[in-house]
Parts: structure tokens; sequence; C-alpha cells
């Protein structure tokens, strides 16, 4: 039995390409379970031994000699124990020698069910360090087979996944195809190790480059970021830690040898490689690459918000089809930005402008009311009507036209655009006074002096009423409404 158990010690290390020692316990924990198996669980007297040089293995059971057996599996009969040891007394150990045959069909069944599940679990054990190192690296595997969408790679030792939404969605594969893929997450799962790999993450493209781009491995040149719409398009900002190498050229490669390599294995995926700076308006310029940008202006720094100025026929390049290439620069940049032509910034700044003199009119304070203010007011025009103390807004509106027109200088039509400036920015507020309260009194005179016809009120003066159509109050003498100038008339009832 000795010999057939070396020999098994030998298959299981070229079967399972394991080291000599990991065979050892194998066969070691494979021969305690049966033992186990055939004397109890909580049997804990096996001792297994191995010869110098593994070629003989025995397995023993620890016995304690005492007068009286309680126990037949820990205990031993000191009569007994005298056969094998005369020099035997009760209170000592011996050890008694085993053959694994006298264990039983069931039990030897059963070690080698437990032998190998733990082969099972070492080799999981050591794929999984093998592998988990490997995370973020790339690996190179052949399509096997396809469910769900998700496709199983060969990668020799174990089978990796590629799940449908780590694949790149102008790519199809066939079966022994080549696959090139991150190693994306390195996991144990109840049914096995499971390697999840990806060709959409832009940890990908990092390594791509590191492969293809001997700078970018020596960390010469450092990439800043990645930003990928996977199958479409990516941007890479590099920066060179080396004043005398230029990193975008040296990731381009003479005449595009490099970049043309990487854009092949992602199957033809555009890729902008830019230069990072730590200048916001020169990075944002460099990130909506490849259109040119003729300005870019920070519109709001704390909010990280600026506006990117371009010729017109570099306003579709820099949004980009389905504005791709803006909203990539966007998260390159980390900034929101707007891209506008030249005409259409113009007519913004006007209507800041406007905004700006319209808010200002608003104010409670007077220096902001000044005709001045308008925008696009005439100068001459100001400064004749200055001369005339007219400055405000307000002495101009209260002004009539005969009244302008009398300033030498001033004509008619230069009247009529001031008023339609002042209409299109200002917004007129008329505000109605409501009607003085008339107190009537009284007047008593001395003797028998008349009243004063043109000061004293009648009783029918006295008495008020409410306006039927506004119910604003209203006395008899009155044939209109003071506040919704309504007519109206008074009649006796007989």
């Amino acid at each position: 039995m000795a010999k057939d158990v070396s020999a098994a010690i030998q298959q299981i290390i070229q079967e399972r390409n394991i080291s000599q020692e990991l065979a050892i316990q194998i066969v070691e924990n494979t021969l305690i379970s049966a033992y186990k198996r055939r004397f109890g669980e909580d049997s804990n007297n096996a001792v297994v031994r191995f010869s110098d040089d593994n070629t003989k293995v025995t397995i023993l059971a620890k016995k304690q000699i005492v007068d009286g057996v309680f126990d037949p599996v820990t205990e031993l009969e000191l009569s007994e124990a005298r056969e094998l040891a005369p020099e035997a007394e009760e209170g000592d150990e011996i050890l008694i020698e085993l053959d694994p045959v006298d264990f039983g069909r069931r039990a030897i069944a059963s070690a080698k069910q437990t032998a190998n599940q733990y082969i099972r679990d070492i080799r999981k054990d050591s794929l999984y360090s093998e592998y988990k190192d490997k995370e973020g690296e790339i690996i190179i595997g052949y399509y096997q087979r396809e469910r769900n969408g998700t496709i199983y790679v060969n990668l020799g030792k174990i089978e990796g996944v590629l799940p449908k939404k780590f694949q790149s969605p102008r790519e199809i594969y066939h079966v022994n195809d080549r696959i090139k893929a991150l190693i994306y997450k390195v996991e144990k799962t109840p049914t096995g190790l499971q390697v999840v790999l990806s060709r959409t993450h832009t940890e990908f493209v990092r390594a791509i480059f590191e492969l293809e781009v001997p700078e970018v491995y020596d960390k010469v040149i450092e990439i800043h970021k990645i930003v990928r719409e996977p199958g479409y398009r990516t941007k890479l900002a590099v920066y060179s830690t080396k004043d005398d190498i230029d990193p975008v050229g040296a990731c381009v490669g003479i005449k595009g040898v490099r970049i043309q390599a990487i854009i092949r294995e992602l199957e033809g995926e555009k890729i902008d490689v830019l230069k990072y700076d730590p200048n916001p308006q020169h990075f944002i310029k460099n990130a909506l690459s490849p259109a040119e940008i003729q300005d870019v202006i920070i519109l709001d720094e704390g909010k990280h918000h600026a506006l990117a100025v371009v010729h017109d026929s570099q306003l579709s390049l820099a949004i980009g089809k389905q504005g791709l290439n803006v909203r990539l620069a966007n998260r390159l940049a980390d900034w929101n930005i707007d891209v506008k032509t030249a005409a259409q910034f113009e007519e913004m700044e006007i209507s800041a402008d406007r905004r700006r003199g319209f808010d200002q009119l608003f104010t409670d304070d007077e220096e902001f009311s000044r005709i001045s203010d308008l925008h696009g007011v005439d100068e001459a025009v100001v400064a004749l009507l200055l001369e005339n103390d007219i400055e405000f807004i307000e002495d101009f509106l209260n002004k009539d036209n005969e009244a302008l027109t009398a300033i030498k200088g001033i004509t008619a039509e230069q009247i009529a655009a001031l008023r339609s400036l002042i209409e299109e920015n200002v917004e007129i507020v008329v505000e109605d006074e409501e009607a003085d309260d008339v107190e009537d009194s009284e007047e008593e005179f001395a003797g028998d002096q008349g009243k004063n016809e043109s000061e004293a009120e009648t009783e029918e003066d006295e008495e008020e009423y409410e306006c039927p159509e506004c119910g604003a109050r209203i006395t008899a003498d009155m044939t209109n409404c003071p506040a919704c100038g309504v007519g109206i008339s008074f009649q006796d009832e007989e």
C-alpha cells in the first residue's frame, strides 16, 4: 500500500502541476479523512509519516496505554501494548501502524472525494492568486463560445468571460478569433473562479498605449486622463516628464505608425492624442481638437463654465456628430464648454450689454437711470440734452415734443429715435394717484351774512358714492370716474 501511495504522489504532481509539498499534503489529508470516516469524525489521533525520499508512507494511530479499555479507538490494553513493546507502562502512548485497506471501501471512496475537492480548492486558490495579480493587464485568448451575448474566451489555464456591456459595439467575433482584452476583475464564485474581461474601459486603452509606446511604459510620458466613447472616439491627454520629448509626437510615432497600430487594435476607433496644459484655456482649446479654436473665454471659473469661439467652418467639427466631440472634451477638461461662432458670440455680448443696461436702469441708484446709460444712444443728443438740464430718462419723458424740438441742434427724428430706444429697453410704470380725500367743512358766518358760493359746498356735494364700474369714491358733481374714466350721471328718485 505504501508503494501505491508513493506512486499516487508522483501522479498528482504530474497531472495537477502542483508542488511536491502540496502533493504530500493532499495524500496526508486523504489518509486522515479515510481514518475519520472509519473511526469517527472526532478521531484526531491519526498520524501520517513519510520516508525521507517520500517513497513510503504509513498511517499510525496514537493510543494511550491503560488498564481497562474504555475507548478502543484512542486506548490500548496494557497487556496488548506489552506484546508490541515489552517495556510499555500504563499511561504511556504507543503508535500502532494501520493498513488503509482495513478502513473499508466507503471510507476510501470518501477520502478520494475529499482529496479531489482539496485539489480543486488548491487549484482555485493558485489560479486566483495568479490572475488577481494581473488585474489591469492585457491578456490574449481565443473565442470559444457565446451565450446570451456573453463571449467565453479560452485563456489557457482558465476560461474568461467578456460580457456584452464590455464589448465594443463595432466589433464582431467568430469561433477561434484572437481576442486581446483587459483583465478587469478576478473573483471567486460558488461555481469556481471567474475572470472578467473588458475591451471598453479606458484602462484598456492605457494598457494598449503602454504596449505600443515604450515612453509611456517607461513613464517618460505620463497619461493625464483618458475619456472614451467605445467604438467611436477616444481622447487622451498626455504630458512629458522631459522637456526634450514631444509627448504627442511620441504617441503618434513616425508617420503615425504607433497610433495606427492602436487604431487597428480598437477596430478603427478614432483617437485624439493631445497635450495636457495646466492652463484651463489652453487645455480646453486642445481638448476640442481636431477643431481649430479661435479663443476660449472663461465665463464662470467657480462653476467651470467656459465658451469656445470657432470659425463658422469649424463649428460642426468642434461639436462633433451628435455632440460627441464637445461632450468628450467636457469630460476630459472637467469644464462645461459651450461652442459658438464669432457672430453668435457677438450677439451674446450685445444681449448681455442690453441686459446689464436694463438691470441698471431699475436699480434704486439714480446714476443708473441716466440717458447716457442706454445702449446705442446718440452721444451728440445726450450732450445737447445735458446742456438743457435734461440728464435723466424721467426728465426727458416729462417734456413734450414741442419743448424738446425747441432745443437747438436736436431734430424731431432724433427725439423719436430716443423715445423708441427708451421704449425698447425701459419699462415705464405709471402709478395712479388716488383721489384726494375731500374734507368738507361748514363755515359759519355772523349775523345775516350769506354764504360764499365759491367756497361753500352743498349737501349734495358732500355726499359720496361708489363708481359702479371700479368701486372708486365719486361725488354727485362728477361726470366721469377719476379712477377708470367711465361716464356717470345722477338722477333724483321721486
